[in-house]
């Protein structure tokens, strides 16, 4: 299997190859989630320590999941009252945790670059859940496979990424791994909203819904990242989803057989309609919950292997 990395830091190092090695392994890990017997035993004997520095509800839980799926032994830090909020630095918190003996270590945090510093530090795998803008590797990696089951393929698509681009890293990773794949890409969204310089990315910018959907396949909505902003992106909710927001209306721009989705959590009535986003012959907003399991599974299931590997030559 192709799949060469340590760590699993972002999309950007990763060739067209390794996406799908990861995906194939992860569709072998949606059938046994499906089963009665749901546990393997790739991760048997190793530790996987989850540090999420931000509030998670669907990462960290998946992840937990995955790593207990496939026989890890799983610890979650609860960082927000570690000793980092008495002072300790990012490194003598990696020096600690060195002495633990982890083998996998998934990290959550709200710094650009924090997750590559700490993963420079650590003797184990490190997996990136997340770190400021910057990436959200399994985030897109779990969306390729939602639209590679849905559709069939997972190249040649046309694909409308909508909403808050600029603080979103969800955005960041797909628009790599999409691009890599050969997909059209399209960016909808306010002008406050888009990063500078993101045309530098291959991508298709548009500032009306209509325009934008026109023709799609995959409608990608964004959460609004109110955290990350310092200032007046938008006039307010009411005039974002009336411009912005997903509805049957906008929806019927793109082609017949689009599908929906969201990373979630999900501001209903602002970035979706709620009904639209419970109806299951557009929405697979769920089935991306489903692959996150599926796909956190295959991402450590090879990380692990690589790190027996460096172990057995050492």
């Amino acid at each position: 299997m192709t799949f060469t990395h340590r760590h699993l830091l972002g999309i950007e190092h990763l060739r067209p190859e390794e996406i799908v090695t990861l995906l194939d392994l992860a569709e072998k890990y949606v059938t046994l989630n499906r089963s009665a017997e749901k546990h393997a035993e790739a991760l048997s004997g190793l530790t996987q320590i989850n540090m999420f520095f931000e509030n998670s509800t669907r990462t960290q839980a998946s992840f937990e999941l995955a790593g207990k799926r496939l026989g890890a032994d799983v610890m979650n830090m609860a960082m927000q009252a570690s000793s980092i909020t008495k002072g300790e630095t990012l490194i003598d918190t990696a020096m600690t945790l060195n002495a633990m003996h982890p083998d996998l270590l998934v990290v959550r945090h709200p710094h650009s670059g924090a997750v590559d510093l700490l993963a420079q530090k650590v003797n184990c795998a490190v997996l990136n859940a997340g770190d400021g803008r910057h990436e959200h590797p399994t985030q897109a990696l779990l969306d390729a496979l939602t639209i590679r089951r849905a559709k069939g393929r997972l190249h040649r698509l046309n694909i409308a990424i909508c909403g808050d681009i600029a603080h979103s890293r969800v955005a960041r990773s797909n628009i790599m791994l999409l691009g890599k794949m050969e997909n059209r890409i399209r960016l909808i969204g306010p002008p406050t909203l888009m990063p500078a310089g993101i045309a530098e990315f291959g991508v298709e910018v548009y500032d009306n819904m209509a325009e934008g959907l026109a023709d799609v396949d995959v409608v990608m909505m964004l959460r609004l990242q109110r955290e990350r902003m310092d200032g007046g992106f938008i006039p307010s909710e009411r005039e974002y989803f009336h411009r912005f927001g997903l509805d049957a209306a906008k929806l019927a721009h793109a082609k017949s057989d689009a599908i929906v989705m969201h990373p979630g959590p999900m501001n209903r009535g602002v970035e979706i309609d709620g009904e639209l986003a419970d109806d299951i012959n557009r929405s697979v907003i769920q089935d991306q919950v489903e692959m996150g399991v599926a796909v956190r599974m295959a991402a450590m299931d090879l990380l692990a292997r690589n790190l027996k590997d460096v172990r057995g030559a050492a």
